[in-house]
């Protein structure tokens, strides 16, 4: 009789392989209040490491991390109609706190440009406070009428920013520097994801801004996965706040400003990216366990030469674990770490000892192959470095054999109704036809330029709509 597959297979049921991956891989449960999720140790392991990775890339365009608070009044949120109606079907309202009803109630944060603002009225006086640009990592609930853990969770995790410049066009350099530096190098170098970037049409755009910019993957089943946006707002909040600046010339002016953010949703989009039916792989410069160093065997030899080798590689760099868990059998834990999908598996057992080797078992290529002790140091890390191109190539050719050159509204519909992306002129498709994907749970996930690139203006000639279902 077979035996069962650890995982349910990606082409037979891909939500379900993808629910029981999260949960056999130990990244996350779902929580007690529905829609909410408790990210385990290994998942937040690597929400720490995109943390990381993204915070220094924020850093490095010039913004400061801040705090601002989870509670915002509810009159904040009124004063952006556009901004109020587009996030009012999702919010979470505290009307009672201390056992007393409150004057005003308070908005649990679902986004924090309004509680921004406020304050940015007040930091903002003269030109020389220009340019403003402030980030922080939060906690944000948005109530989810249709959770799935990492992908849409009622409560997640982020990293806002929010900027204040002197101009238009300073504002909207800014939030495309941030596409390019921050996001698009983060998804590509350190995730290992392919993307388009684009610009959203106006019934996909963030409510309250006057533009925004998007990253889009395609998932491991052909669908289309926001990865990350970053807004031009205008003078939109601005006005509703009164922040305004006074000028070289002593004028009073209002700012113009930019929002971005990223979540926890890379959790998901690595997973449904990368992963196979044996589990995740982790791309090895995201992974916070790169290495393992396993102990085939309770054998005191074995076990004190797992440890040296670990050393060995902690100071080669390398991110390293031991598995000494010798009471537990050995192919147990080796289907642990490959459902893990950490890079890379050095196997020590009394055999291998013997003859001064060690068995390497890379998870993205999956090789397996035995490799002197001494050497490891040595070509682990050319290994992992060859490992990280694979998963952008294969990320890459996914989207390129998958995505479908269409001349009319029809074959789009056609192309992305059978788990494609399609591609079709903008001047062909146009808000009519944009409508009619809607109605068939399609969207166009973003506009581009003829020749691929972000088009400065929704309506130039020649811009292709990239359409696709999408999560």
């Amino acid at each position: 009789m077979a035996k069962a597959p650890v995982l349910t297979p990606r082409d037979v049921d891909f939500p379900r392989w993808y629910q029981d991956l999260i949960t056999k891989a130990e990244l996350a449960d779902n929580g007690p209040v529905r829609g909410t999720m408790v990210i385990r140790p290994y998942g937040y392991g690597l929400w720490e490491r995109t943390q990381a990775e993204m915070d220094a890339r924020i850093k490095a365009v010039g913004a400061e991390n801040a705090y601002f608070p989870l509670l915002i009044p509810e009159s904040y949120l009124t004063r952006e109609a556009d901004h109020v109606e587009g996030f009012a079907p999702e919010l979470a309202v505290v009307t009672h706190g201390g056992g007393k009803e409150l004057e005003e109630p308070a908005v649990v944060r679902p986004t924090s440009e309004t509680i921004v603002n406020e304050y940015f009225s007040k930091w903002v006086q003269s030109y020389r406070d220009l340019p403003l640009l402030i980030n922080q990592w939060a906690n944000v609930v948005r109530w989810e009428l249709r959770p799935r853990l990492f992908l849409r969770t009622t409560e997640f995790l982020w990293q806002e920013g929010h900027t204040a410049h002197a101009t238009y066009e300073q504002a909207r350099d800014f939030a495309a520097r941030i596409q390019r530096e921050v996001y698009g190098d983060f998804i590509e170098n350190v995730l290992a994801i392919d993307f388009v970037s684009g610009r959203k049409t106006p019934r996909e755009r963030f409510a309250g801004a006057i533009n925004t910019l998007t990253l889009e993957s395609m998932m491991g089943d052909g669908k289309a996965l926001q990865m990350v946006t970053s807004h031009e707002l205008g003078q939109n909040f601005a006005r509703a706040f009164d922040t305004r600046y006074l000028s070289r010339e002593g004028v009073q002016e209002h700012v113009w400003q930019t929002s971005w953010g990223s979540t926890t949703r890379m959790i998901g989009a690595l997973v449904m990216t990368h992963g196979d039916d044996d589990g995740l792989r982790v791309p090895p410069r995201l992974a916070h366990v790169q290495v393992v160093v396993v102990a085939v065997k309770d054998d005191e030899a074995v076990l004190a030469k797992v440890r040296e080798v670990a050393e060995r590689l902690r100071a080669a760099g390398l991110r390293v674990r031991v598995d000494d868990r010798t009471d537990t059998p050995f192919g147990r834990r080796a289907v642990d770490w490959e459902l893990k999908g950490v890079p890379a598996r050095v196997e020590v057992g009394p055999r291998d000892l013997a003859g001064g080797t060690a068995t390497l078992v890379r998870r993205i290529p999956g090789t397996k192959e035995p490799v002197a002790l001494d050497a490891l140091a040595a070509l682990l890390p050319g290994y992992l470095e060859d490992d990280q191109a694979l998963l952008l190539q294969q990320s890459r050719e996914r989207r390129e054999s998958r995505t479908a050159d269409c001349a009319t509204v029809e074959e789009a519909i056609e192309a992305a109704s059978a788990g494609s992306w399609a591609r079709v002129p903008w001047s062909v498709l146009g808000e009519e036809g944009e409508v009619s994907l809607g109605e068939r749970a399609l969207t166009v996930r973003c506009l581009l330029a003829e020749d691929g690139s972000v088009p400065g203006d929704g309506d130039a000639p020649g811009n292709v709509a990239v359409v696709a279902r999408a999560y």
